[in-house]
């Protein structure tokens, strides 16, 4: 018998209630996307953009949580979109999809109906690994997936601001060494942030922040307590379990 070999598999997320084809090479979807989906607050009828939505993870596991969102998936390269596409449809979940450049201007942007204060949610897992430290993968696309330059963050959260409304909400995940940049970034037309680190170890330091940013926002910046991802056995936790197969939500995204 003949083994038919695919260059696309297919993925069971949130515990089964989200199924997605993604490229067998490359970028591939993992506890990221989830936990960004899981940290981001939303109701029925808001108008979510998904930018760097790869195969589509983030933005379409928020949508199986909050039924209902007017949801855009942004991506740049356009077989990941082309699967995005697909994956929507597959899970029976309505989303525009578009082939988009998220550095892209204001006027490349509106030419695909994201227009300045349009938004009600941005969600985004931006390349973050530091180029200076960081071995490119010799693949192109997981390359451009993972590897910022010194801009990267700066120009994604300037997209982010331009096409959300007035206290629009901004969620997104960053390698926690560099929460510097992250606070810069944010520093320009962002308030009342929400920090919640991610630890792989409880023994061990943060690995990743999300953060939640709102527009125009004023209040505080609150640092929330960490979250802990496996326990003294390296075994996910209860709790850890419960967020990735979407049977519970993360601080950042409660009311």
């Amino acid at each position: 018998m003949i083994e038919v070999v695919t260059d696309i598999t297919e993925d069971a997320f949130l515990g089964g209630q989200l199924l997605l084809k993604q490229k067998r090479s490359g970028h591939r979807a993992g506890h990221d996307a989830i936990l960004l989906a899981a940290a981001t607050e939303a109701r029925a009828g808001d108008r979510v953009a998904d930018l760097g939505a790869g195969v589509g993870t983030a933005g379409l596991a928020l949508a199986r949580r909050v039924a209902g969102l007017d949801l855009c998936l942004v991506e740049i390269d356009p077989d990941l979109a082309e699967l995005a596409r697909v994956n929507a449809a597959a899970n029976a979940i309505a989303a525009e999809t578009i082939v988009l450049d998220v550095t892209a201007d204001a006027q490349a942007f509106a030419a695909h109906g994201l227009m300045p204060d349009s938004v009600d949610h941005v969600l985004m897992n931006p390349p973050f690994n530091d180029s200076t430290r960081h071995r490119g993968s010799p693949d192109q696309a997981r390359h451009t997936a993972h590897v910022a330059t010194e801009e990267t963050l700066h120009a994604w959260v300037h997209a982010a601001r331009r096409i959300l409304r007035s206290n629009g909400v901004l969620t997104l995940i960053w390698r926690a060494d560099g929460i510097a940049e992250v606070l810069a970034a944010l520093s320009r037309g962002f308030g009342s942030l929400s920090i919640l680190p991610v630890h792989g170890e409880e023994s061990r330091p943060a690995i990743r922040v999300l953060v939640r940013a709102v527009k125009g926002g004023r209040a505080p910046t609150r640092l929330l307590p960490g979250l802990m991802l496996n326990n003294e056995s390296r075994v996910p936790k209860k709790e850890v379990r419960n967020i990735l197969e979407g049977r519970a939500v993360l601080p950042l995204a409660e009311p």
